[in-house]
């Protein structure tokens, strides 16, 4: 595989892995014992932390991409596990 191709599968794997961990580790103010800020929703984080999700996402994302690529690399789970609709392989 291309560096190319590495990198941009890589930053994929960033992008999901954004949504993945943006709710853990979250507390609203109720929780963190503070009191609510009139104007907005109750759900809302109490603080926020770029660096802390962005490390964590950046963890998360090397992790799977390092799945990926031994994946792609040793052949641990075949591509054609995957495929439900073989006529080869129906039943009948």
């Amino acid at each position: 595989m291309r560096w190319t191709s590495m990198l941009a599968i890589y930053v994929l794997f960033w992008a999901f892995s954004v949504f993945l961990v943006l709710p853990f580790g979250v507390r609203t103010s109720e929780e963190a014992g503070a009191r609510h800020v009139p104007g907005t929703a109750e759900s809302a984080p109490h603080e926020f932390s770029l660096r802390r999700v962005l490390l964590r996402t950046t963890i998360v994302a090397t992790v799977l991409f390092a799945l990926f690529v031994g994946n792609y690399e040793f052949g641990w789970v075949p591509a054609n596990t995957f495929d439900f609709f073989d006529a080869a392989n129906a039943i009948g």
